[in-house]
């Protein structure tokens, strides 16, 4: 079948309106028409990385409606509102698989772009485009009484945070910092107070106190601050720590308490830690990546029952451009979400 996307035919080319192919249903597939997709960090990696692979259609957190479904579906019926995540698809028999951590399958899972289909091994594009298709274990209800837009950002933001805020046994009572307050940070200060937990904002941005404490955050450090930052040494048994760029994580190990865990969310690259810093109160690092099935089904019900979803800036897909250059900027409060309706009429 073919659908309108944004497509970027080869690296430093700007994305264009492309009518593209997506396959046939199978039998367990579900086709969505898709009305709205985050921007993510992930987009810009894409898109900016020179060794990657072209032609590309960005997009991996989406919300839309199905049309239609494979003639083993059970779960889905069109018209239903649904969400898709990063992951379509994995190999279903590994020990991760079956424990429903696809994201950390063994075989490693398909992406919702950029990844090899496992069937027929052509290379998947994403979610800036008018229908999607896949698999109907990666496809998922979303909550009647949340936004369908604000949604979008829990398929891949959200649920990098919940599955260690799940992990950790993140409740009441819990001591839980964020570092960074941006698309997972924000997310994180929201689901670990509705969690109980009470929740000390890390930024290096006086300006942003204000904004971390109308989410919810019970206190926030400025970073700069060395003396506020001394206060906070062994204060805290969690800590997510959202920040994209490489920094020194060796002030927030000092602020975790007997056996606090610091989940490494943001930075994907080298990390140079001292182990005396982990052995002084027996202390832990970590990360996670994405979330699986339950993880995710889980994120989507708590969401539901806590009014919970993203706070994002809408945006025409006219004007994707604009965002990916503000993304760059980091001049996004606080996930982009880029609207999908009207694509088979853009013109780019």
């Amino acid at each position: 079948m073919k659908t309108t996307a944004l497509l970027s035919p080869r690296f430093g080319h700007p994305l264009t309106a492309t009518t593209i192919d997506r396959r046939e249903l199978r039998d367990d597939d579900v086709e969505v028409r898709v009305l709205y997709c985050g921007i993510c960090h992930t987009d810009l990696h894409a898109l900016d990385d020179g060794n990657g692979a072209f032609p590309l259609v960005p997009g991996h957190e989406f919300v839309g409606e199905v049309v239609g479904v494979g003639r083993s579906v059970v779960g889905f019926s069109p018209g239903d509102r649904v969400a898709v995540g990063n992951i379509v698809d994995s190999c279903g028999t590994c020990r991760m698989c079956l424990r429903g951590q696809e994201n950390f399958c063994d075989e490693f899972p398909t992406l919702t772009y950029g990844g090899e289909d496992r069937i027929d091994g052509s290379r998947t594009q994403g979610a800036f485009a008018g229908r999607y298709v896949a698999k109907d274990r990666f496809v998922y209800h979303v909550p009647a009484n949340l936004d369908p837009a604000s949604v979008a950002p829990l398929m891949c933001a959200g649920v990098t945070v919940w599955e260690p805020l799940r992990a950790a046994g993140v409740t009441r009572g819990t001591r839980l910092g964020v570092v960074g307050l941006g698309g997972l940070g924000h997310l994180a200060v929201k689901l670990g107070v509705a969690l109980g937990a009470d929740v000390t904002v890390f930024t290096t941005s006086p300006a942003k106190e204000a904004d971390a404490r109308s989410l919810g955050a019970h206190s926030v450090v400025v970073t700069t601050n060395l003396s506020t930052m001394d206060a906070h040494r062994s204060a805290l048994d969690v800590i997510i720590d959202t920040v994209a760029v490489e920094h020194d994580l060796a002030p927030y190990i000092a602020a975790l308490d007997l056996d606090g865990i610091l989940y490494s969310l943001g930075h994907l690259g080298p990390v140079t830690i001292q182990t005396l810093d982990l052995l002084i109160g027996r202390k832990r690092l970590s990360s996670a990546g994405s979330g699986g099935h339950d993880y995710t089904q889980d994120l989507l019900d708590f969401g539901g029952s806590n009014g919970i979803a993203a706070d994002i800036e809408l945006v025409p897909v006219e004007d994707v451009t604009v965002a990916l250059d503000r993304l760059r900027a980091n001049d996004v409060r606080y996930r982009f979400v880029l609207g999908l309706r009207d694509i088979d009429a853009a013109t780019l």
